[in-house]
C-alpha cells in the first residue's frame, strides 16, 4: 500500500483527535504532532481548524460515495451490506463518521449536512432495492441500533444474527 499523503495523514490525525477527545483536543499543534509534521507543514495544507473541518467533510463525502457504490453491488445485497457495516470496524470511514458526528454535536451545520447526505444516500439504495420506503427506514433504524450498541460497549455479538433471522422470516433477506 502506498504511503498516505501528508494531507491525508493530517486529516487522519484530526479525525483521531476528534474521536478520542473532541474538538478541544484537536488543536492545530496536536494535529501536526500526531501526523508527524511541523506546524508549518500543517498550515501549508490547512490554514485553520475550519479548513481541517472542510477537508474532513469533503473526504467524508468521497468515502460515503464509495460506500454507496459498494452497497449497490454487494454480493449479498444492499440490506445485508448495510447491516453488516453497521458496526464500528475501525475503518477510516468509521473514524470519519464518528469525527463528523463530534463536530455536528457542536452545532456545525456543515457536519450535520454531510452526515445527513450519507444517511440519505444509504436510504435511497435501501428504498430502491426494497421498493418500500417504510421498510427501508426500518432497516436503517435497525442499523443505527446495531451501530449504537457497538460503539457504546453494549454490543451483543449475536445481534446481527438475530436481525438476519427476523429479516429472513419477513422475506427481506
Amino acid at each position: 500500500m502506498p504511503d498516505r499523503s501528508t494531507r491525508d495523514r493530517l486529516l487522519d490525525a484530526f479525525e483521531s483527535l476528534l474521536v478520542e477527545g473532541g474538538s478541544r483536543a484537536a488543536t492545530l499543534d496536536a494535529v501536526a504532532a500526531q501526523a508527524g509534521v511541523s506546524k508549518g507543514g500543517l498550515l501549508y495544507h490547512f490554514h485553520s481548524k475550519d479548513e481541517l473541518i472542510v477537508g474532513m467533510l469533503e473526504r467524508l463525502g468521497t468515502q460515503a460515495e464509495a460506500d454507496v457504490a459498494k452497497m449497490r453491488t454487494a454480493p449479498n445485497g444492499p440490506v445485508d451490506f448495510y447491516l453488516e457495516t453497521s458496526v464500528d470496524s475501525g475503518s477510516d470511514f468509521d473514524r470519519a463518521l464518528i469525527a463528523a458526528s463530534r463536530v455536528a454535536q457542536e452545532n456545525d451545520p456543515r457536519a450535520a449536512a454531510a452526515l445527513a447526505a450519507a444517511r440519505d444516500s444509504w436510504f435511497q439504495v435501501l428504498a430502491e432495492h426494497l421498493g418500500d420506503d417504510p421498510l427501508a427506514r426500518t432497516i436503517q433504524l435497525i442499523g443505527d441500533g446495531l451501530y449504537f450498541d457497538d460503539t457504546t460497549g453494549l454490543s451483543d455479538p449475536t445481534a446481527l444474527d438475530h436481525v438476519r433471522a427476523v429479516l429472513r422470516r419477513l422475506d427481506v433477506l
